[in-house]
Parts: C-alpha cells; structure tokens; sequence
C-alpha cells in the first residue's frame, strides 16, 4: 500500500509541477566554492544512505560554517514525502534522489538548474557521468552524485576454500558462476547453499541481472526506454543458468518469495557462495564474512554493474542556492570523496580519485557502468507484480515458454 500511494504522489507531483526544471537557485555571483556564511540548510535521504549521509553531514558541519540539518526518510516513505513537499513549495534545500526517479524529479521541474556552477568545477568531467547524465535535460544539469551504489559478485572467500575453489578468483563467467555455486552446493552444509537472489523483487533483479546482460553484450531497452530487449540472447543465457541453478538445489528457497527486506541476510551470516550484491554494503559483510568483490560477469566473460545509489540537487524551493552549492561542490571535492566516502568503503563519484587497489572503485570506471532510464521504468520494472517481475520468476520458476508474452507486457508498460 505504501508503495502504491508513492506512485501515486509521484504521479500527481508531475502534474502539480508541470512548468519544468527551474533556473538557478541563486543570491549573488556564481562561483565554484559557494558561500559558507553560517546558514543552516536543510537536506533529505533515504534511509538506505543513512551511513554515508550522516558521515558526510558530520564531515561538512565540522569543516564549514554552514550547518547542514540531516533528515534521514524510511525508504518506502520518501516518494510520497518528496511528492507531497513540492506541491506545497516545501522542499528542503537539498534532497538526493534515487537515480531512477531522477530523470522524471528533473522533468517536472524539482531541482534548480546547476549547469553554470558544475562547469565551473575543474574537475567537472570526472564526476561520474551516469549520474549527471541522469539528472541532465534538454542539455541543462541539474544533479550531481551523492552516493553510488553499484551491483558486483561477492563470494564467501571461506566457502571456496572449503570447497576446493580458489579464494581469489569469482566468477568471471555466468557458467563460472553456476559451477562455483554448485561446488558450494555440494559441500553439503546445513542452511548453506550455492546462491541468493530476489526472486520476488525487481529491483533486485534490475540492479544484478541487467548487468549480466549488458556484460553479454545485449541492451535490456532501447535507447529511449520505450521497448524491452529482454528476450535476446545474452538474457536468455541469464535466464538458463539460474533455471539450472534452480533445478541442481543451489539457489536457497527463501529465495522464490524474497522481496527484497532480507535479500543480504543469508550472505552476511556466511550461510551463501557467491551472489551479485550491492557494493555499499561491503563494510556491513565484511565484518561477518571473508568477502571476494568482482564485477558481474556475462555469458562468455566481461563484466558489467548497475551503477544506482543516488543523486542529489538543490530544490526548486531553495531561497539558500549559494550556500546549498557550498555544500555540493565540497561533496564533490576530494576531502569528500576520499576522507569520507572512500575511509567509509563507499565508492567514489570522480574517476580520477578512484583507488586502482579498490575493486569496487575499478568496477565502478568499467566501461559497461551503466544507469538505464525510462520514464516508466518503477512501473515496469520495480513495482511489486510488475511484469518484469513475472518474466524472471517464469523464467526461474513457472513457465519459460512464456518470454515473448512476458517482454511484450513490458514493453507496453514502458511505452504509456
């Protein structure tokens, strides 16, 4: 229900913000530092940012004049709260975004325009370009990254000893990855099994299957979000090894109704092989488990990653837009980057402070990075019972004859 009224208050929030992206929030001249006066800003995140948020806020606050008031929103709650504050002109002066809703938030005219001021940055074509991509429109750019986040392989580094695979080398094929698991599997340990996945969760399976197809070189839409392509070649190939998977006893059960609020759990408690994982939450397994980091390989090799996590602007209702700007351009700086993101295991958002040591930062400047966009894309591919949702669990599950039926329902959502 939660999730149903935030598609709705997004929906109305297009409509009560029709008259598009605004211009630049700003007092005074426009410069790359900002103004650190002591205001107070207020900024917005999601509940799953609350780790990197609040170690950014306390970061900033002890270095700057300004102070920034952190909110941190339950994950299910923040659409409808984003949605209700700007039909009322209520916005924070900040608010970071998943990047999926970016591109519809810029449309309808949420964020001011930042096109002057990132140009102003030095730096400015090393900040991550899937993000500002995302939050670019009609050649202006109104987002910057706040925190990425990015799908790799991780495997129990103890599980592959135990079972006679080596502990540095994941997978780097999807038939490497089946093999892997099923060694695993074949160790026979109690609630211990080969792999996890969301098998009721799209976006779970957005973020760690679309990389698996984009690593065997197939695209999952076209280029402007109105087709599905998840019936080529290189998905049917993702699609096999995990029915495969499914039939040899390796994906553990809970997997067939995970909806995503325990996706990890298994992982974290040592209890799984190897999975695609979201890369943010490598200092939480870490603690637990001896963890193998790689990107998500494809059918005969490569590697690819979803590259999520979320951006952030100044809002439309900003009065504060130089100081607001204060605070991004240091996010973006490389005490930010490095100091804060990087000391917490975060992956950093400008390529040329990436670590070549870290693997998450070098899956995170592979080539095949990507952030697809469409304008329906929560309601084809995230929404609970979307038709996304029902292609994969055929696919694992039901009926793998049905594919053609299954794109085509997604096609049609994506193309309203």
């Amino acid at each position: 229900m939660r999730i149903r009224i935030a598609a709705l208050a997004a929906t109305a929030l297009l409509a009560a913000c029709s008259s598009g992206p605004t211009g630049p929030a700003s007092t005074g001249p426009v410069t790359a530092e900002g103004t650190d006066d002591g205001s107070e800003l207020t900024l917005w995140t999601r509940a799953p940012l609350e780790l990197q948020a609040n170690a950014l806020v306390e970061a900033y606050n002890k270095a700057h004049k300004n102070q920034v008031k952190l909110t941190i929103v339950p994950n299910d709650d923040y659409v409808a709260k984003v949605g209700a504050a700007a039909g009322s002109g209520d916005l924070p002066d900040l608010f970071a975004a998943d990047i999926v809703y970016v591109p519809n938030w810029t449309k309808a005219g949420l964020f001011s325009d930042l096109s002057e001021r990132i140009g102003l940055l030095p730096y400015a074509d090393k900040i991550n370009k899937g993000h500002v991509d995302a939050g670019t429109y009609e050649g202006r750019k109104y987002v910057l990254p706040f925190v990425l986040d990015l799908s790799v392989m991780f495997w129990n580094k103890d599980l592959y000893r135990e079972a006679g695979l080596d502990p540095e080398k994941g997978p780097t094929t999807l038939d490497e990855f089946k093999a892997q698991a099923q060694a695993v599997q074949r160790l026979g340990k109690p609630d211990t099994y080969g792999t996890y996945f969301g098998g009721n969760c799209g976006g779970c399976g957005v973020f760690t299957w679309f990389p698996m197809i984009w690593a065997g070189g197939d695209d999952v839409m076209n280029e402007d979000g109105t087709e599905s392509l998840l019936d080529g070649p290189a998905a049917q190939k993702v699609y096999a090894t995990w029915r495969e998977l499914q039939a040899a006893g390796a994906i553990a059960p809970g997997s067939k109704d995970e909806t995503g609020a325990t996706w990890v759990a298994a992982f974290q408690e040592g209890k799984i092989g190897v999975m695609p994982y979201p890369a943010t939450l490598l200092p939480t397994a870490s603690k637990t488990v001896d963890v193998g980091v790689g990107p998500i390989p494809g059918a005969t090799g490569g590697g690819a990653t979803f590259l999520g996590g979320d951006g952030i602007g100044i809002s439309k209702d900003s009065a504060k837009g130089d100081q607001a700007w204060n605070f991004l351009a240091w996010l973006t700086s490389e005490a930010a980057q490095k100091d804060v993101l990087a000391a917490g295991k975060s992956t950093v958002a400008r390529t040329d402070l990436a670590d070549p040591a870290n693997p998450v930062d070098q899956v995170a400047a592979a080539p095949q990075s990507r952030t697809p966009f469409a304008v329906n894309f929560q309601q084809a591919f995230n929404a609970p019972g979307s038709p996304w949702v029902t292609l994969f669990r055929n696919q694992v599950y039901g009926d793998p004859a049905a594919l053609e039926s299954d794109n085509d329902a997604v096609t049609a959502v994506l193309g309203r």
